[in-house]
């Protein structure tokens, strides 16, 4: 009870832990403290629906996990995370049994684009090809002087231009439009918006390069990777330890919260500067999930063949149609038809459910906090693109956003992006500064989702944010 810690990380999401990893491989005494049972955040798989079935409580495919700069230079491998990849790594399934496919090969992705086989090459072929590079950037804080600009701003020029108007500029058949469209809602953003496009890019382009991953078992062999590694190094984890205020802290240098930046406002009171507390706690919102686990009596029917083999499948129909659902649920609405996002894992890990049978992990975007049952919605959805998908459900876990929430407290009203990124959310994370893990106090710090580069599964705000108390209070 009387030991003093260099660093306390509150919250054992992958941010957080990757924070206490980076800090504990330069020799400093680290503890981190879980308030929940279990460690992981966003990386838990418990079995919801039935005996046998693995599902991912909230992120489930990681497109910025296999080629996270963090992650890659652990030893994760000898730790116990194996990355799985699918043959496909996405279907966006179309009306008429088509899909708009992104592979592992960039020139095959392009040639199954038909008409639009150059110009994908033409937008995508730079970006694949300097995706390292771009990761450096993308990855970190947006605020700063880059270390490739010419390969950022070619990035830049397309990325900042809403994905609505990059869609109709570059591409003129309905499977290229829709495959950008697809990836850019991942920003929960309306696709008119400017940025949208560089979200979308950022998940397309690493596909070309290490693939959008899974890991075998599921998503909590993340974070047991990433906790074994820690105490290898001699860092400490302690579930069951909630903090709500700073009291509850043992003695320490730092402390470094994998928390919504106004949980932390919360926790902090008085300690933060109140500028920073009111940015905190003023945080802009964004729209929430709301999802749905299955166990199935065997693999989903898609009409497209292709379909079946890809790690993910976004359903929602052409550009336009997932353009409109998005707009609708940022604008307080729940379009009858939404946007699904779906993965497949048991696909390429039989781990994940009893020999025979699949499970299945979907959501879709509502508005923030939202009360609307949208199960048969999204069932009708992926019953559109899969007939008789409805009549291999066994068993099923509803999650609204009130029960994401109560789940993880850093996902308040369903929103698991730390925030909007709308306007300047994705360069003020969680407030414009040049010092984006700073809270002005210099034993406080943060390293979430809240914190650039934002939401996935990738370490990188967790690394970030370790750095930069490396580099100041704990130099």
């Amino acid at each position: 009870m009387g030991t003093s810690w260099d660093a306390v990380v509150v919250g054992s999401g992958p941010n957080g832990l990757a924070a206490a990893v980076t800090l504990a491989e330069a020799g400093r005494s680290v503890l981190v403290l879980e308030g929940n049972a279990t460690v992981g955040g966003g990386t838990r798989t418990e079995e919801l629906t039935l005996p046998g079935f693995h599902h991912d409580v909230c992120s489930a495919v990681h497109p910025l996990g296999g080629g996270s700069p963090a992650f890659s230079r652990w030893p994760l491998e000898r730790h116990g995370l194996r990355w799985l990849h699918h043959e496909i790594p996405l279907a966006h399934v179309l009306d008429g049994g088509r899909a708009a496919l992104l592979r592992h090969s960039l020139g095959e992705t392009a040639e199954g684009l038909g008409a639009d086989a150059d110009a994908y090459r033409t937008l995508m072929g730079p970006l694949s090809g300097n995706w390292p590079k771009l990761a450096d950037a993308f990855l970190g804080p947006v605020l700063r002087v880059p270390r490739h600009p010419v390969v950022l701003a070619r990035f830049g020029l397309a990325g900042i231009t809403p994905a609505t108007i990059v869609a109709d500029r570059y591409f003129s058949t309905e499977e290229a439009g829709a495959l950008l469209a697809g990836n850019a809602a991942h920003s929960f953003l309306p696709l008119n918006r400017p940025l949208t496009t560089a979200l979308a890019l950022a998940l397309m382009a690493p596909a070309h390069q290490s693939g959008w991953p899974i890991a075998e078992g599921g998503s909590a062999s993340i974070s047991a990777a990433l906790v074994s590694y820690l105490r290898h190094l001699g860092g400490e984890v302690r579930c069951n330890s909630p903090v709500r205020t700073l009291g509850d802290l043992p003695d320490h240098g730092v402390a470094v919260f994998d928390t919504d930046a106004a949980a932390l406002a919360a926790i902090a009171g008085g300690s933060l500067p109140r500028r920073v507390r009111r940015a905190f706690a003023g945080r802009r919102r964004g729209p929430g999930a709301f999802k749905v686990d299955w166990a199935l009596d065997g693999p989903v029917p898609w009409t497209n063949p292709d379909a079946r083999r890809a790690s993910t499948v976004h359903v929602g129909g052409n550009a336009a149609d997932v353009a409109a659902a998005e707009a609708m649920s940022v604008k307080g609405k729940n379009p009858e038809r939404p946007f699904v996002l779906v993965a497949q894992p048991s696909n390429a890990d039989p781990t994940r459910a009893p020999e025979g049978k699949a499970a299945l992990w979907g959501y879709c975007h509502v508005p923030y906090g939202s009360t609307e049952d949208r199960t048969d919605a999204i069932e009708a959805q992926i019953e559109r693109f899969a007939p008789g998908f409805r009549d291999l459900i066994l068993a099923r876990s509803v999650r609204p956003p009130a029960e994401i929430a109560a789940h993880n407290p850093n996902y308040p009203g369903g929103d698991i992006t730390g925030g909007s990124m709308a306007g300047l959310g994705l360069i003020a994370r969680p407030r414009l500064t040049l010092h984006p893990y700073a809270t002005g106090n210099p034993r406080i710090w943060l390293c979430s989702a809240s914190t650039p580069p934002g939401g996935g599964v990738h370490g990188m705000c967790g690394w970030n944010a370790a750095r930069a108390v490396l580099a100041g209070p704990l130099a």
